[in-house]
């Protein structure tokens, strides 16, 4: 191998590298860029699968990959987020957005005459202002735009570099004898799509790849369709070996992949194949890159527009390739908490594909966790009223499992911190993290308050019925300010916010007129001494948990 050939390897593998990177610096900053708007994509998914679709090819798009979407569909479904008819909209949109990439490298096809409308043209620009707004630029949306022009650069460059590379060997008989090989051999061309998408995790840098080739005219028409339907299979691999530690479900959304982009590859090829034998100066002359992407996107959207009305049959065939375990059982955690359960299969790294995505599964946990220790408050405040009556067990129990939720959160949010995230999606981690220790020492004032109810019981002691109401009412107040600051972080609404605010300031007068009346009836003998300290203790942890939900409410506040 001459110094010449070697220098040429190097530039092909340097261009690809460039390629995959610009790819990838691209996707991130159109995630950055996206925001809080992909954070809105999960709410379209409803039963409508026409909507599943949209989003899969939204998300597609700003990804750059239909094998990162896919993995995160079988994060979602293995978690509970989606089930599997709504998976199979996304999956199918997944890869209607691929096409997007394909056609951006097929611009670079166009003629010397069009050289100015050319993305390599432009690519040394993009890369030089994307690179300037990063170093120079102290404003967050010009550093995310930064990100997209470099990406987009790069990717341009590494294009430029693998079609000078290969073009020195346009004329050698090997290329052409490849191809003849894979343009008449479908299982041949699928197989060598399929692998080079597998090793590369990408079927967008594959297409580029054979768009490059196609470029240099070393690629027949029945070659490249093959290849790209194995293209197609081989972005699958991503998928199924992500579901390699998923649930039964998540199984069996990575098959319905598989099964969907396998289906359309057998229907195409046989009529390719059979085309190659009645139009064979047709099947087996060249191709560019811009009918590459052409049959590229017709055969995502025929292969969609044929199977969508059969995604029912698509689930129900992925049971027989996934089949149940004998004896298998729903994931528990070792203690049997199901609440606990719950929450760490919500909490996949499939998801981290996305940032946005993690952080809105993040913050649904947190809403959980508040839920869970809402109800806990309101059994305190239940054995309280009627001490002995009411079981503080379950308390106790629960407050555990508020404890590992607040460890399990926490582990996850800190992964979620480390991925590349915008200035806006920081501070919600940071108000999160913030938002899971508040909710935390509300669980261990809800305790605090039910070892007061095992105290009044076990030690007989009553407080007047003028210090019951007072405890009651109180309480409730308690419960309506903790229960909005929980529905201020689900919804982001204001009003909830001022809700909390208001009802904050309630606790605080009662607290101090409580505490105030409690001592009168104490001097004037209408409530046992024994009571005194007691009494105390409970309004002081009921003002507590006011002052954690105004908390909550304003980490809310900050991100409006």
């Amino acid at each position: 191998m001459a110094i010449g050939d070697i220098s040429n390897l190097f530039q092909f593998l340097g261009g690809l590298g460039m390629f995959l990177y610009g790819m990838n610096i691209m996707g991130d900053g159109m995630q950055k860029t996206a925001g809080s708007k992909m954070n809105q994509f999960l709410g379209m998914v409803t039963n409508k699968r026409i909507l599943g679709v949209v989003l899969g090819a939204l998300i597609t798009a700003i990804l750059h990959s239909s094998a990162a979407t896919t993995v995160m569909v079988v994060g979602f479904v293995n978690a509970g987020i989606l089930n599997l008819t709504q998976a199979v909209g996304v999956i199918m949109g997944a890869n209607i957005g691929t096409t997007i990439t394909a056609w951006m490298v097929s611009l670079n096809s166009l003629g010397d005459a069009f050289a100015i409308l050319q993305p390599s043209f432009f690519a040394p620009l993009f890369a030089g202002i994307g690179a300037f707004c990063m170093a120079f630029s102290k404003k967050q949306k010009a550093n995310m735009i930064g990100e997209i022009f470099v990406g987009m650069g790069l990717l341009f460059i590494g294009l430029t570099f693998m079609s000078g590379a290969v073009e020195p060997y346009t004329d050698a008989p090997i290329f052409a004898d490849i191809f003849r090989v894979l343009g008449g051999n479908p299982i041949l061309g699928i197989i060598a799509g399929a692998i080079i998408t597998a090793l590369l995790q990408s079927s967008t840098a594959s297409v580029g790849i054979l768009q490059t080739l196609a470029m240099n005219g070393v690629v027949s028409m029945s070659a490249a369709i093959y290849i790209t339907l194995g293209q197609n299979i081989g972005t699958c691999v991503t998928a199924v070996l992500s579901s390699a530690g998923a649930n039964r479900t998540a199984k069996r959304a990575a098959a319905i992949h598989l099964m969907f982009n396998t289906i359309g590859a057998i229907f195409f090829a046989t009529g390719m194949y059979i085309l190659s034998f009645v139009l064979p100066s047709f099947a087996f002359g060249s191709i560019n890159a811009v009918q590459i992407s052409m049959f590229h996107t017709i055969f995502n959207l025929t292969n969609t527009v044929l199977l969508y009305p059969f995604a029912n049959q698509l689930v129900n065939l992925s049971a027989l390739f996934v089949k149940e375990k004998e004896g298998e059982v729903a994931e528990i955690t070792p203690d049997g908490d199901q609440e606990e359960a719950t929450t760490h299969r919500h909490l996949d790294k499939r998801i981290f594909e996305s940032p946005a995505f993690a952080i809105e599964t993040a913050e649904m946990e947190v809403i959980h966790m508040g839920q869970i220790t809402l109800k806990n408050v309101q059994r305190a405040i239940d054995a309280l009223i009627k001490p002995g009556e009411v079981s503080t067990e379950e308390i106790y129990k629960v407050e555990e499992t508020i404890d590992r939720m607040e460890n399990m959160l926490t582990e996850y949010l800190i992964k979620v911190n480390n991925l590349s995230l915008n200035e806006e999606q920081k501070m919600v981690v940071n108000n999160l993290f913030y938002s899971i220790s508040d909710i935390e020492r509300v669980g261990d004032h809800a305790e605090n308050l039910a070892e007061s109810a095992d105290y009044l019981h076990n030690h007989n002691i009553s407080f007047s019925e003028v210090g019951v109401d007072d405890v009651l009412s109180m309480g409730n107040t308690v419960i309506k300010a903790f229960s909005h600051a929980i529905e201020a972080r689900r919804t982001g609404n204001m009003d909830e916010v001022r809700k909390v605010s208001s009802y904050e300031d309630t606790v605080d007068v009662m607290e101090e007129e409580l505490r105030e009346e409690h001592i009168n009836r104490l001097s004037s003998g209408e409530c046992a001494p024994s009571s005194g300290v007691i009494f105390l203790d409970i309004i002081s942890n009921l003002e507590r948990i006011s002052d954690h939900a105004y908390n909550l409410a304003g980490y809310v506040k900050n991100e409006l």
